[in-house]
C-alpha cells in the first residue's frame, strides 16, 4: 500500500488524479504513444502470434468434435465484425455529441464455449499445455489429427495434472470449461463481484470453485499460491501470462481478414480506432499488441474502464504499475461491471502497453445500462454491463485535441468497439439489468 506522502506527490505530478479519486469520467492520453515499438517487453513479434494461431488450427478438430456448436464453422473460435452505423444517433444522444465516421462491433460475446473474449486467450492456453503434456508422453505428433485429443488415453494422462486460474469470471469460464472437458482437475478461484450464474456453469462442469470476500486480486494470489504447493498444478496467471497475451493477439490476425473479405482498407488515411473494457489488462493487451502488429501507425487502440475501477489508469499513468491500487486511492472498486472489477493492474501489460496504447477512459456505470438498454431496443443485442464500455470512446475523443494532434481525418475513421461478454448472461439475469 501505497504511503500518504506518496500519493500526495503523485497528485501533484497529475493533477488527473483528483477527478479520478473523485470517480468522474476522465481520458488520459498516453505521452509515451508512438515512440519506438521495435523492442517490447515480452520481446515477441508477429511471427509469435503467426505460431499461435498455428496452434489453434491444429485444435480445430477436436474444438469441432467435443463442441457441437462449433461445427458451422468447422471448429474455429472466432466471433463476427458487424457494422452498427444504425445505433450511432442512439450513442449520439447518450454521450450528447456527434460522431463522424463508420461504426463497428466486434463480437466476442457471441465467442463459443465460453461466451466472451476471454474465449481466445484462455482456451489458446489450456490448449498449449495440454499440448505440451500429449507431446512429451509421446501420445501425439504436431502432423496429426488433433480430433485424438477427445479419446480416453489422453484424458487419462490430464486427469493426473490440475490446472487453476483466479477470475472475476469469464476467465474462469472459458478456462474451466475446456480445462474439464479435456479432463483437468480444474479449480478457479474467484472474487467476491464474480457472478454467481458464472459459478453455476462452472460447477455444472465439474470445476471446483474457491471463493473469496476479496478482490480479484486477492484471487489470483491465493490461486497461485495453492498452485506453487503442487508440481503437477499448472496456473494460467491472467498478470503475466505470455501464452495468454498471445492467445488473445490472435484475433487481430482474423480481424485482417474480416475486413479484407468487406473490401475496407485500414491505412493512415483510413485510420481504425479500436475501445477494449480493461480489468486488469491481459485481454485488451493482448489484442492491442496484435493489433499494432498487423495494422502498425493505421490504428489506435484506446482501454475502458468503470471510473469506480480505474486500475490500469492509474497504474499507467504514475508509472506504478501493479505498486498502486484503486484502494490505495481511496476508490473502491465496485462496479457492475463485473469483468472489470479489478483493483491492481498487471504490471506485465503495463510495461508492454507503454509506447502502443493511445489512451485509457473511464465510463460511469449508469452510462453502461443506458446502452445496454438502447443496444437491445435497436438490435436486439444482449450484453453484460463491462461488454458495453467501449461504446464512449468516440465521444470521449471528439471533445479531445487527438484527432488534431496525429491530423487524424474524422470522417474517414473506422471505430471498432470490442464487445466482451454477454450471450451466456441467464434471462432473468439480463432483464434485471434492463431495469437498472
Amino acid at each position: 500500500m501505497l504511503s500518504k506522502k506518496k500519493i500526495k506527490k503523485l497528485k501533484r505530478k497529475h493533477p488527473l488524479l483528483e477527478d479520478i479519486i473523485n470517480t468522474k469520467e476522465v481520458i488520459w492520453f498516453n505521452p509515451k504513444y508512438g515512440e519506438n515499438t521495435t523492442h517490447n517487453e515480452l520481446n515477441i513479434s508477429k511471427k509469435d502470434i503467426v505460431e499461435a494461431e498455428k496452434r489453434l488450427k491444429r485444435f480445430k478438430p477436436y474444438i469441432k468434435e467435443v463442441f457441437p456448436e462449433t461445427k458451422k464453422n468447422k471448429g474455429l473460435i472466432e466471433s463476427e465484425l458487424e457494422s452498427i452505423d444504425a445505433f450511432k444517433e442512439d450513442l449520439e444522444k447518450v454521450c450528447n455529441t456527434s460522431i463522424d465516421g463508420a461504426l463497428y462491433i466486434k463480437r466476442d460475446d457471441n465467442l463459443p464455449i465460453a461466451g466472451s473474449i476471454k474465449a481466445r486467450g484462455g482456451i489458446y492456453e489450456v490448449f498449449k499445455y495440454a499440448e505440451t503434456l500429449a507431446l512429451k508422453n509421446n501420445l501425439v505428433t504436431k502432423d496429426e489429427n488433433y480430433r485424438k485429443f477427445a479419446s480416453n488415453k489422453f484424458k487419462t494422462l490430464f486427469a493426473k495434472h490440475s490446472l487453476a486460474v483466479g477470475s472475476t469470471g469469464n476467465l474462469g469460464l472459458s478456462i474451466g470449461i475446456m480445462g474439464a472437458t479435456l479432463g483437468f482437475k480444474t479449480t478457479v478461484h474467484m472474487s467476491n463481484d464474480a457472478k454467481e450464474w458464472k459459478k453455476t456453469i462452472l460447477r455444472q462442469k465439474g470445476v471446483h470453485i474457491k471463493e473469496y470476500d476479496s478482490d480479484y486480486s486477492k484471487a489470483v494470489e491465493q490461486g497461485r499460491k495453492m498452485s506453487e504447493k503442487d508440481s503437477r498444478s499448472y496456473f494460467i496467471d491472467d498478470e503475466k501470462s505470455t501464452d495468454l497475451f498471445l492467445g488473445y493477439a490472435v484475433a487481430a490476425l482474423r480481424l485482417k481478414e474480416q475486413f479484407e473479405r468487406k473490401s475496407i482498407k485500414v491505412n493512415k488515411e483510413n485510420p481504425l480506432f479500436v475501445y477494449l473494457p480493461c480489468g486488469v489488462g491481459g485481454g485488451p493487451g493482448g489484442i492491442c499488441f496484435g493489433l499494432k502488429k498487423v495494422f502498425g501507425e493505421a490504428v489506435y487502440c484506446f482501454f475502458a474502464e468503470p471510473t469506480h475501477s480505474p486500475a490500469m489508469l492509474i497504474g499507467m499513468m504514475t508509472e506504478e504499475h501493479n505498486n498502486i491500487s484503486v484502494q490505495d486511492l481511496g476508490i473502491d472498486n465496485k462496479t457492475a461491471a463485473d469483468g472489470l472489477a479489478v483493483g491492481t493492474p498487471s504490471k506485465f501489460v503495463g510495461k508492454i502497453m507503454e509506447k502502443y496504447l493511445a489512451g485509457i477512459y473511464t465510463v460511469q456505470d449508469d452510462i453502461l445500462f443506458k446502452l445496454l438498454r438502447k443496444l437491445y431496443k435497436n438490435k436486439g443485442i444482449k450484453l453484460e454491463p463491462s461488454a458495453l464500455a467501449g461504446f464512449p470512446g468516440p465521444a470521449e475523443l471528439k471533445f479531445s485535441s487527438f484527432y488534431s494532434r496525429f491530423e487524424i481525418p474524422e470522417k474517414n475513421i473506422y471505430h471498432l468497439v470490442w464487445l466482451t461478454g454477454g450471450s451466456m448472461v441467464p434471462e432473468k439475469i439480463f432483464q434485471d439489468y434492463l431495469l437498472e
